[in-house]
């Protein structure tokens, strides 16, 4: 007779989840073992929940399919949380196996009890509970977000071998119609400006075609991927160009874009935004259109569109303004910015590029070299800032040689047991890249923060004085420290290498002040 973990694995399997993330526990070994009896499932292990969740979405962005994460109970289960929030906002299918002590247990207070069932809310599309007399039926599941099985089970809980292959994994598709995005296009004389945010590889090249169809200026964040092979199209400084020159429509192709411009989007109601997005998300508390389904699916629907053009001729100013930023990366080498422009020279060999939070993936979109495209650049842009980014990172990685990671320094520290996981992941010339600049100092760009007191920034900032040599030979990681443009020379080896970059303050301070009047 099963039992009901076996029951649960055999209904994940059946499901078409290949992969398992476990956090071993005496309360999920009964889980282990079942898991072990299959030759389909491929297994992972970690020591860290948290860390674990953000590896197994690292897997599911890569794959494209279900990852799950097996826990033990008690604060183990609320450790997910984190990564069960991006991957709801990133339409992930990431599946939750959490072992619960027996039901009787709830509200006792008894060690490693704690209410599990409906724990991560909203955030999962169901949540679950399996026992001996109600089995796991997850043919409803639609494969689009989340979702959370939570199994009781005995400690002392005898495993049984699982009986079953692997299943097909499907993920359901959105019904969605076109016409209302063809009447917006009715008004692109009146200024249209398109924003991409990141793009899933397989609609990269129906997007790239659309674009060079139309011919209108482009927004384009790093993680669409499509950057730097749009050349003319895409448009420098847009929060500062388009204030001057407001477009009166807004088109947004993929996730929630990262600048500032998509930001101020809230104020200027005025601008009317029509978004295309997989995940159904609008990105916006004000109005505005969505539709709901795979972007290449809803590009190819539309047929053929024509030349729109740039109404606005704001391309002709971009040109003007892209010559003015590289005239001060040239001039300020040392800065952040003047880095990032260096550190994107040497990236361009990378296979993948990952941008851990929100200072490099906003400096490497508008400061990073624009000759030579890097395709696979991904990112963790949900609700999440800074948790779990070299986790995800490994795991969206496995098997791939020359991948890359930049993150800032608190970014670094926030997930610093990340690198154990290197060990089971193949794939010679990885580099992990940390913009040292001795804290948050993004914030500092804020209107709010620049009148606040030294000691009051320093605070905001989180500032430290730690420096990751250290870290890099516990993990038996390769390590080089550049302190200006000239000391940036990273060439991958066997052993992962980390660069910690430490812009020069002044140099830097310098830089902002000079870019921030190109626009008087």
């Amino acid at each position: 007779m099963k039992n009901a973990g076996t029951a649960l694995i055999e209904a994940c399997l059946q499901a078409g989840v290949r992969e398992y993330v476990v956090c071993a526990g005496a309360r999920n070994l009964s889980l282990v073992e079942t898991l072990i009896s299959s030759d389909d499932a491929v297994i992972w292990s970690h020591f860290e929940e948290r860390s674990a969740g953000f590896f197994a979405l690292g897997r599911s962005m890569d794959s494209r399919e279900p990852c799950a994460v097996v826990t033990t109970s008690g604060t183990a289960v609320a450790e997910l949380l984190p990564a069960v929030i991006e991957a709801y906002y990133q339409g992930r299918p990431l599946v939750l196996i959490t072992a619960d002590r027996p039901a009787e247990y709830r509200g006792s207070g008894a060690p490693q009890a704690i209410e599990q069932v409906g724990i991560f809310s909203n955030y999962v599309e169901s949540c679950l509970e399996v026992d001996a007399e109600e089995e796991a039926d997850l043919s409803t599941w639609s494969g689009r977000m989340p979702i959370h099985l939570n199994v009781c089970v005995e400690e002392a809980e005898v495993a049984r071998p699982v009986s079953v292959g692997l299943g097909q994994f499907k993920r359901k598709k959105d019904n969605f119609e076109v016409n209302s995005l063809v009447h917006f296009f009715e008004k692109f004389w009146s200024g249209l400006v398109v924003c991409l945010g990141g793009i899933e590889p397989e609609d990269r090249e129906e997007v790239f075609g659309f674009l060079k169809e139309i011919k209108v200026p482009v927004i384009a964040d790093p993680t669409s991927g499509l950057r730097e092979l749009l050349g003319p199209l895409v448009v420098a400084s847009p929060e500062k160009l388009l204030a001057e020159n407001k477009p009166a429509l807004v088109l947004r192709i993929g996730e929630v874009p990262v600048g500032r411009f998509w930001r101020d989007l809230e104020q200027s109601k005025d601008i009317e935004v029509f978004s295309i997005s997989r995940t159904g998300f609008s990105g916006l508390a004000r109005e505005s259109s969505v539709i709901h389904g795979d972007v290449a699916r809803v590009l190819a629907g539309l047929g053929e569109v024509g030349e729109l053009g740039d109404a606005l001729d704001l391309l002709r100013e971009s040109r003007r303004r892209w010559g003015q930023i590289d005239q001060l990366l040239e001039s300020y080498p040392d800065s952040e910015p003047g880095m990032i422009r260096t550190l994107s020279v040497y990236a361009s060999v990378a296979e993948s590029l990952y941008l851990g939070n929100s200072l490099p993936i906003r400096e490497w979109g508008e400061f990073a070299q624009r000759e030579y495209p890097i395709e696979h650049v991904r990112a963790n842009r949900g609700a999440n800032g800074i948790d779990g980014q070299l986790s995800t990172w490994i795991g969206l990685t496995h098997g791939l040689d020359d991948a890359w990671c930049v993150v800032g320094d608190l970014t670094a520290m926030y997930d610093m047991s990340a690198p154990i996981l290197l060990d089971g992941c193949d794939g010679k010339g990885r580099v992990i890249v940390i913009i040292n600049n001795g804290g948050g100092r993004i914030f500092e760009r804020l209107p709010r923060v620049k009148k606040m007191s030294e000691s009051t920034q320093e605070i905001v900032a989180n500032a430290h004085q730690v420096n990751f040599q250290k870290w890099a030979e516990m993990w038996e990681m390769d390590y080089l420290k550049a302190t200006s443009a000239d000391l940036v020379e990273i060439e991958g080896g066997e052993k992962p290498l980390v660069v910690e970059l430490v812009p020069d303050r002044g140099q830097t301070e310098g830089f902002w002040a000079a870019y921030d009047r190109l626009s008087e």
